[in-house]
Order: C-alpha cells, then structure tokens, then sequence
C-alpha cells in the first residue's frame, strides 16, 4: 500500500453520492440494486458511472431487493467484487438471501441506509433495520458524518476479501440524516484507493475442477461451519484495526472498531452509535463546561462487537448512559443490552435512553439534559424521550 501520490480531492457532496463514490473507486465488477427510500439516489449515481463508463461494471436490473442479494451473492461465489444498497423494508425482504451469503462467508458489501421499519409506515431514520441482521453473519460497521460513510465503504472492501475473515460487511449510515445532508468530504485519488484495495483473490471455487455445491450439512459438520463463522468474527475485530490503522497512513483519520472521546478523565460515558454521536459529542462538551467530566465511547463496530473495549471503559466510570435508536421489545434498547452483557459484573450503573425512533428529532440538549440527570442520580435505567 502506497501514500497518497496526489493531494487528496475535497469535494462537497451528500451521503449517499459519497458511498457512490466510494463504491465506483472500489471497481466491483457487478452490482444489484433495487430503489427504496432514502437510498434511491445511490443506486441513480451509480447508475450514471455505469452508463458513462467512469465505472465498469455490470449493473443488474432486479425485481426485488431478494433478487438484489441473490445476485451479488452468486456473483461473488463466481470470483467477482459485488455492491448492493438497501434500507428498511427492502433490507427485510433481503432477509433470507443475506442469511445464505453469511452462513457461506461470502464477501459482499451493502450499504443500508437505515429507517424505521413499518407498521406504522415511516420514511424517516432509526436503526431497528441495521440491529436486526445482528445474527445473519456480517460485520456490521456505522458511520457518524458522510465522510465516515465514503471512509468505511472503502475499508468495508478491504476487510470483507481479507483472507483471515471472509465475511460480507453491512455499512450503516442514518438516513436522511446522512444519506441527504451535503458535507465537506476529502476523497482518495484513484490510484491510491487501487493500492489499498489490490484486485480480488478468488478463493472459494477452484474452476480447473469444477463441482456442483449443495450447502447441506449434517449435525456435526453445521456447528462446526458456525464455530468457523464465529472465530472469523473474533479475528475480523484485529482485521478491522488493521485496516482502520492503513488508513490513517494515507488519510490522517484514524479508524477501529470503536472510537473515545475525553474518556480519559470521564466520570460518566455516553455510549453511542450513528449520526446522533456527534450531537452527544456537542452535550458531552457542554456538560464538561457545568463541572460534569463526561466523556464518549462511539461504537463503530457493531458486529463484531468490541465488547472488551466496552468493558474497559464502562469498568473506569461511576455511571454510563446508552442511546438507543432501536428496541428488542420486551427486553430493551438494543445497543444497551450489549452494553449491559459486555459489562456484567462490574459494579457501575448502566441507562439506557431511547429516543430518536421513526425519525423523531434528538438534539444536543436532550443528550445534556440526561447527561446531568445521570450526575446528580436523576436518570431512570430506561428512559423513553417521547
């Protein structure tokens, strides 16, 4: 891998043009993408790279986001580099096809936009779409601006073909939040991103001899592939380090499964997860004004998660409160149950607030506001901001 050889290009552009871009950078050979709100217009940039040839690259007109992923997933079984993008619904109606492309640990990435998932109908953001493919098999990372989101797609390449992992990566970014919002973002001159993502090694069917698969499994054989499914999980934590670490080489921005702000000195921790992260960055700043020594722990990683990270910040507190954009209805937010499995044991309160579902507005004060009830022993274990 190579340093830059040009200065980087400063660009201005929206979420998911940036992923697009990204994605374009990254030369997979075929894509499949069905249109659905909010990531509609990532599928309509890379249909513009494909038609001007700025991207070469076979572009499957599908029927269904169950075709989407039923296509890249034979498609990267033959050799190839493969995209898809989804959010929502279509990522449910994936469901079945994502489950076959982890369970065989074939690299793929999809970027999915989150949003809230119906009924009731909402177009708007949360990540109960993300957290439910928790158990399919896939690394899951968030992005926080769109400049995480063009970053993390390229990396998501890079970890996905890495020999020691093989697994599909599933990149989340907040829709609307992110997907629609123009920022500055400093992207990669092309023959940078080509010596940090070198041409694909195909090593899942040897074509000088070739087989029919049939994916069945006895009993034993079928714990002993999920036992290799899980290790792959375990090493892909190192791999994603690793890969953030080369980064950082080439672009200054430093990247790993997780990411702490003031957590030196803190006496409280934010957990969060997405866009609202940098809203909690802003409350922690403002509480740390009024005396209150907050800090931050983003989880950037949310499959694998990086639960020895977790523990070792939780375990240096006297307080910890967790945001929440999603709920496993009847036990609790999900972010915070991994928080709360991550930590037990250890001897230090853990809430968890939950706000922001269907795209409900959470700003800088509501994060302060919990920030201060947590100091002075105000916040409940559970909070709904309604």
């Amino acid at each position: 891998m190579q340093k830059a050889s040009t200065k980087n290009v400063v660009k201005a552009m929206v979420g998911n043009h940036a992923v697009a871009y990204a994605v374009m950078q990254a030369k997979p050979q075929v894509l499949a993408v069905y249109p659905i709100t909010p990531q509609t217009t990532m599928l309509e940039k890379l249909s513009e790279y494909v038609d001007s040839g700025k991207l070469k690259a076979r572009m499957i007109r599908v029927e269904s986001e169950h075709s989407a992923m039923a296509s890249i997933y034979g498609a990267a079984l033959a050799g190839a580099r493969v995209f898809t993008a989804t959010a929502s619904q279509g990522l449910l109606y994936m469901t079945e096809m994502i489950y076959w492309a982890g369970g065989q640990r074939v690299p793929i990435v999809a970027a999915v936009a989150t949003r809230a998932i119906a009924s009731p109908w909402s177009i708007l953001d949360d990540h109960q779409d993300f957290v439910s493919k928790r158990d399919a098999i896939w690394i899951q990372m968030m992005a926080e601006n769109v400049q995480e989101a063009y970053d993390l797609t390229l990396q998501a390449f890079r970890i996905s073909e890495n020999s020691n992992v093989l697994l599909p990566v599933m990149m989340g970014f907040d829709g609307f939040i992110l997907t629609h919002t123009m920022e500055r973002v400093e992207v990669l001159p092309d023959d940078v991103v080509d010596s940090f993502i070198p041409p694909r090694e195909f090593n899942l069917v040897d074509f000088t001899d070739p087989v029919g698969i049939g994916p069945v499994a006895t009993p034993d054989d079928y714990i002993f592939f999920r036992h290799q499914a899980q290790k792959a999980m375990e090493r892909a934590k190192g791999v994603i380090d690793e890969v953030g670490r080369g980064f950082e080489e080439l672009t200054g921005r430093r990247y790993g499964t997780t990411e702490c702000y003031l957590c030196d000195d803190a006496d409280y921790l934010v957990i969060s997860m997405g866009a609202w992260t940098g809203d909690a960055r802003v409350a922690v700043d403002r509480v740390r004004g009024k005396g209150i020594r907050a800090g931050l722990l983003k989880i950037r990683a949310f499959r694998p998660f990086p639960r020895e990270v977790v523990r070792s910040a939780v375990r240096k507190v006297r307080g910890v409160m967790v945001l929440d954009r999603a709920v496993s209805y009847g036990s609790g937010g999900v972010l915070g149950i991994e928080v709360k499995s991550a930590s037990y044991g250890l001897d230090v309160p853990i809430h968890n607030v939950i706000a922001g579902l269907g795209g409900k507005d959470v700003r800088p004060m509501h994060i302060e506001k919990a920030l201060e009830d947590l100091s002075v022993g105000g916040l409940e274990e559970e909070r709904w901001l309604l």
